[in-house]
C-alpha cells in the first residue's frame, strides 16, 4: 500500500506558518493605522472661533453668507451656531467674558465697549451705512414723509419709540435727531425697549403700543411689506446726509484675542471678505436664495425690496476707512451715548487688517 508523503513536523510547522502570516498582518495595519490620517481628522478645520451677534438684520448678511458658502471652511475656520444676543450691551459682555471671540453688532457697541476695555478693536465692516430707520405706525399723525427733516423731527415730541434697548445704536439715533430740534429723548418721548426681535417690534407697532420704531432694516421694509407702518426717516436713503457713510455694521473683538488667536481671526476676516465679493459679484438668483434662507419668514415683497438695496449698503472689502470711522465716532459723540472717543489708529488696526486681506479672494 502506498504511503501519503507528510511534511515532518507539519502541526508546528503549520501554526509557525500561521502565527507568522498573522503577525505580520497585525503589524501592516499598524503601520497603515499610524499613517493615514483619519477622515475626521482630515476634514477638520484647524481653527475654531465663537462667534455672537445682536441681531438677524441686513448687517450680519455677509457672515451667513460665508458661513452657508463654505468660506470660513476655505480659510480652515470652523465657526459654530451663533448666538443672537439681542443688545449691544449683552454683546459686550459676552466678549467680555469669553463666551465669544468675535462680536457682530453696530459702531455704537465697540464705542461703549472702549470704555471698560481699552483693547476693544473694530476688525471688520459689514455695513457703511446708518442702517436704522424711524418707523411710524397707524397710530402716527404728522407731517408726511415728503417734508423737511426739521418738521418730522418734531413730530416726534411726545410719541412713544420703540428701540432694541437702552445704549443701543437705535437709541442713538433717536437722541442725535432730538438733539437737533433741542430735545431730548428722557423728557420729550417715552422710548420703549422692545429687543431684537423683528416681528416683535412690528406687533408692537401694529397694536398702538409704540407709535414708532427706531429700528434696523429690515423691519422698515417689512413694515411697509405688510401695510404695518412706513418708513419715515432714513439715513441709509440721504435723509441725513453725514450717516450716508458710516462704519455701523461692524464685527468687534480685543487686543487679547487678537494676541491669542490671531490665525483664527485673520481667517474670519477673510471669509467675510469673500462673503461681501459673493454679495456684489455673484449671481443675483444666488444672492436671493441665500438672503431668503437667512430671513425665511419674509415675504418675497420684503426681500426684493431689499435686494434692491443690499449691494449699496454692504461694501465690497471689510476695510474700514478714517472718514467711516470718524463719521460714526462723530454721530455717537452728538448723540451723547459717548463723551470720548479713541482716534482711528488706536481702534483700528489697518496694517493688521490689509494683511489678514491678503490672504482672500
Amino acid at each position: 500500500m502506498q504511503q501519503r508523503f507528510r511534511p515532518p513536523h507539519s502541526r508546528s510547522f503549520t501554526r509557525g506558518l500561521l502565527s507568522g502570516l498573522h503577525g505580520f498582518g497585525l503589524a501592516f495595519m499598524i503601520a497603515w493605522t499610524a499613517l493615514a490620517p483619519s477622515p475626521a481628522r482630515a476634514q477638520a478645520p484647524a481653527l475654531a472661533l465663537k462667534v455672537g451677534q445682536i441681531s438677524d438684520s441686513i448687517a450680519f448678511f455677509p457672515i451667513f453668507v460665508a458661513r452657508q458658502q463654505g468660506f470660513f471652511k476655505q480659510q480652515g475656520l470652523e465657526v459654530g451656531d451663533i448666538p443672537l444676543l439681542g443688545t449691544g450691551a449683552k454683546l459686550a459682555a459676552a466678549l467680555q467674558s469669553g463666551s465669544i471671540d468675535v462680536a457682530g453688532g453696530n459702531g455704537t457697541d465697540p464705542l461703549n465697549l472702549y470704555r471698560a476695555n481699552k483693547g476693544t478693536r473694530m476688525i471688520a465692516q459689514l455695513v457703511n451705512t446708518y442702517y436704522v430707520d424711524i418707523i411710524t405706525g397707524p397710530s402716527f399723525s404728522g407731517p408726511p414723509a415728503s417734508a423737511s427733516l426739521q418738521e418730522k423731527v418734531q413730530a416726534l415730541k411726545g410719541r412713544k419709540i420703540g428701540i432694541t434697548g437702552p445704549g443701543s445704536g437705535t437709541q442713538a439715533l433717536v437722541n442725535f435727531l432730538l438733539g437737533t430740534a433741542g430735545m431730548k429723548s428722557a423728557t420729550d418721548v417715552t422710548l420703549v425697549s422692545l429687543g431684537s426681535n423683528m416681528m416683535g417690534a412690528l406687533g408692537a407697532l401694529k397694536t398702538g403700543r409704540v407709535d414708532v420704531l427706531s429700528f434696523p432694516q429690515p423691519v422698515g421694509q417689512q413694515a411697509e411689506a405688510t401695510q404695518v407702518g412706513s418708513i419715515y426717516i432714513s439715513p441709509a436713503r440721504g435723509d441725513i446726509p453725514q450717516l450716508k457713510t458710516v462704519v455701523h455694521g461692524v464685527v468687534f473683538t480685543t487686543q487679547d484675542i487678537l494676541d491669542a488667536k490671531g490665525p483664527a481671526v485673520t481667517a474670519f476676516v477673510r471669509g467675510i471678505a469673500d462673503a461681501e465679493h459673493f454679495i456684489h459679484q455673484g449671481d443675483p438668483k444666488a444672492v436671493r436664495a441665500l438672503f431668503k434662507a437667512y430671513r425665511p419668514t419674509m415675504n418675497d415683497d420684503t426681500v426684493d425690496r431689499l435686494l434692491s438695496i443690499l449691494r449699496a449698503e454692504i461694501p465690497k472689502t471689510p476695510a474700514i476707512s478714517q472718514g467711516e470711522y470718524d463719521g460714526e465716532v462723530k454721530f455717537n459723540l452728538d448723540s451723547g451715548l459717548i463723551t470720548e472717543a479713541p482716534d482711528y489708529a488706536t481702534m483700528v488696526p489697518a496694517q493688521w487688517i490689509r494683511s489678514a486681506l491678503e490672504g482672500a479672494r
